[in-house]
């Protein structure tokens, strides 16, 4: 049995701890608040600010992890490499966290290390260096904080007059203390796709999934869908990028590796976590023989993955919250209501568990799933129309702030 310190406990740290629990393991749940998803299926629980580097040691001293899983970026990454000196192992490793946490250092790793082909980007911590790089790149462009989550500050510029409240916005998304912003060109792409890539230990070959297609508003995943339609040769420089620059950044466990397909069919990098992402959700609906989960539990023990395999074609859609509701009083008006989704076969609910609602807030996804060779975009359909039932929002719902 090994003793793991998961660093973030969202919804993606839960379905890890689920797995590596059905395994036998012994999790310790970290995050900021308490209760949070991931803490719910653990054996123990740390509230504390992962940004705090002497709070975050003092965890580490006190439960003497033998592996440490960061699941989310606002983490005070520089102690990672303390840590793995000591003999503690880092998913995928503290070289691979440290820099996938700041957008800066994994597009300058890609794009001027690595040559592979990323969209023109310039950075800026004043909103005269925000102007001047809008400038060069022109409009459309995109907006970013430096270091964020979930989207958070992203937004699209069409002209001179939206550029203030996109840096203002950016700044105020930062997580962290970088203050700075990525501004950069807009990809006129046909479509996004998510290559989970698997990097193992022992000398094991790095395995793909079947691409990943989703679709994302404000930064925000909405649906995504498995398999994703491709070209065999736009497929294979997708996955000669993800071995890339998952071998630079080194270690063993799954990577959401993110790209555009043009219109022109040209494959371009985006961006990558090294962990468990949103859009593979999609997985927990059978579309994979190991769901992505399933899949960094065992790419982070050192246990065997003979192969990845499409079981069904499948598709996810998010289930919002139309209030507010910080408070278990709160939490029990949110109505959920599973009767009308789950009259429909090959579907299945997932709620998060969440102990607070924000509206627009992300607490559930519904997946439904098919044969192999079923229309994924009848699916998709199927996935958003159901998602609607359950609390009264649509997927794609804006919220006012």
């Amino acid at each position: 049995m090994k003793k793991i310190l998961l660093l973030g406990s969202g919804e993606l740290g839960k379905e890890f701890v689920i797995a590596a629990m059905r395994a036998g393991q012994y999790v310790i749940a970290c995050d900021r608040y308490d209760n949070a998803p991931a803490m719910q299926v653990a054996d123990e629980r740390e509230v504390f600010s992962m940004l705090d580097g002497d709070a975050l040691e003092a965890v580490v001293n006190k439960h003497k992890p033998d592996i440490i899983v960061p699941e989310i970026e606002a983490i005070r990454t520089e102690r990672l490499f303390k840590f793995e000196e000591q003999g503690i192992q880092v998913t995928p490793s503290a070289r691979a966290v440290n820099f996938t946490m700041n957008r800066r250092a994994i597009r300058d790793l890609a794009s001027k290390e690595l040559g592979l082909r990323t969209a023109k980007y310039f950075y800026a911590k004043t909103f005269e260096e925000f102007k001047a790089a809008a400038d060069e790149i022109g409009f459309p462009c995109v907006v970013k904080p430096l270091m964020s989550s979930s989207g958070h500050g992203q937004s699209y510029v069409h002209n001179d007059g939206e550029l203030e409240q996109a840096f203002k916005d950016a700044m105020e998304g930062s997580r962290g203390d970088v203050k700075e912003v990525i501004i950069e060109e807009f990809i006129d792409f046909d479509s996004e796709f998510t290559l989970l890539t698997v990097t193992q230990k022992n000398g094991w070959p790095t395995l793909f999934c079947p691409p990943i297609g989703h679709v994302q508003k404000a930064g925000d995943y909405r649906e995504s869908w498995q398999p994703y339609k491709i070209s065999d040769e736009a497929l294979k420089q997708a996955q000669s990028m993800a071995d890339k620059v998952t071998k630079a950044l080194t270690g063993a466990g799954i990577w959401g590796v993110e790209f555009f397909l043009t219109k022109q069919g040209e494959v371009i990098f985006s961006e990558l976590s090294p962990r468990p992402h949103d859009t593979g959700m999609v997985t927990l609906g059978h579309t994979t023989n190991l769901s992505e989960f399933e899949l960094h539990f065992r790419a982070v023990m050192g246990l065997p993955i003979p192969a990845i395999h499409l079981e069904h074609a499948g598709a996810s859609a998010v289930i919002l919250s139309p209030k507010e509701a910080s408070t278990p009083v709160d939490r029990s008006l949110l109505d959920y209501n599973f009767d009308e989704a789950l009259k429909e076969d090959r579907t299945r609910i997932r709620i998060f568990g969440k102990p607070e609602a924000h509206k627009g807030r992300r607490m559930g996804v519904v997946l439904c799933y098919g044969e192999v060779g079923d229309d994924v975009n009848a699916l998709r359909d199927k996935a958003k129309r159901l998602a609607k039932t359950v609390l009264g929002t649509d997927p794609y719902e804006k919220f006012g702030h």
